[in-house]
């Protein structure tokens, strides 16, 4: 085996899933909308967004810590972008230094070690050449996994609270517009045309609910298990070095480890990115 490489995160790449699903879901509507003898003004209520979207964030902050809500905000061109990961190269980085650190011992990786792109492998086995015993470091990193995961689940839960209150804060627009409506009883025909607008804001409510807020939420949380998986897959590598074993033994190691992340994923989309994740473990085997 040679001089480890840096990982090659791979290049990130357009969540044609997210772009496509949206277009799909508005195009759909939309175009009910206009069979039905619809049109787009119908709906275009500046009053209605107003209300849904202003009433909706407020309570979202009412509801979430400001350096929640901030970090949120951050991660949302993850929902458009698939993560830059490979799982491959990752492989390539843990086989090149185990057999290294096997032929001229753990120290002898410092330098590889401090030249890795990927934080997480660089820090964990930065540790161990320092010394540290392996049960404290990996008490340390799943630790540090775990905080991760908390916080990429909590920054979820601010879209995921988004997609609870919408419909509700529509439902109160609608009211609204209704009780201005009752104003003007005696023209029937605006009594009518009034009802129409009044109910657009629950349209909106409830649309930007289930298109926007919940994929939202729900598309961070499948990032936030696909990081999880990685780091758990760099730290059973990592042990598996300072450890000394066999680089042969390490890939078959990490190959069920990949395939145990496939079978347990839940999701089909999460099902679907594990075992992906398997294949390319497998190809560089």
């Amino acid at each position: 085996m040679g001089q480890p490489t840096p990982s090659r995160s791979g290049r990130r790449s357009i969540d044609l899933a997210t772009v496509l699903g949206l277009a799909v879901a508005v195009g759909a509507i939309l175009g009910g909308l206009l069979l039905e003898g619809g049109k787009i003004t119908d709906i275009g209520q500046l009053t209605a967004a107003m209300i849904v979207l202003g009433g909706t964030l407020g309570a979202v902050m009412v509801t979430t810590p400001v350096e929640t809500l901030k970090a949120a905000v951050k991660k949302l061109p993850q929902v458009v972008w698939n993560p830059a990961s490979n799982y491959e190269s990752l492989l390539d980085d843990i086989l090149n230094l185990s057999a290294e650190a096997r032929k001229n011992r753990l120290i002898a990786i410092d330098n590889q070690v401090q030249e890795l792109p990927n934080l997480f492998l660089k820090k964990t086995l930065s540790m161990a050449i320092d010394g540290t015993d392996p049960k404290v470091i990996r008490g340390i990193m799943e630790l540090e996994i775990c905080a991760d995961e908390k916080r990429g689940e909590a920054e979820a839960k601010v879209f995921e609270s988004a997609g609870g209150y919408a419909p509700t804060i529509g439902i109160i627009g609608a009211v609204l517009g209704l009780i201005q409506v009752m104003k003007h009883l005696e023209d029937i025909e605006a009594v009518g045309h009034g009802i129409a607008v009044a109910f657009v804001a629950t349209v909106y409510g409830v649309a930007v609910a289930n298109l926007v807020f919940l994929p939202i939420a729900n598309k961070l949380k499948s990032r936030v298990h696909h990081s999880v998986d990685e780091k758990e897959f760099l730290l059973e590598g990592a042990m598996a070095i300072v450890e000394g074993l066999h680089p042969n033994l390490i890939r078959h190691k990490l190959l069920a480890f990949a395939s145990e992340i496939a079978d347990s994923a839940g999701e089909p989309g999460e099902r679907r990115a594990a075992a992906r994740a398997a294949s390319a473990v497998r190809s560089a085997a």
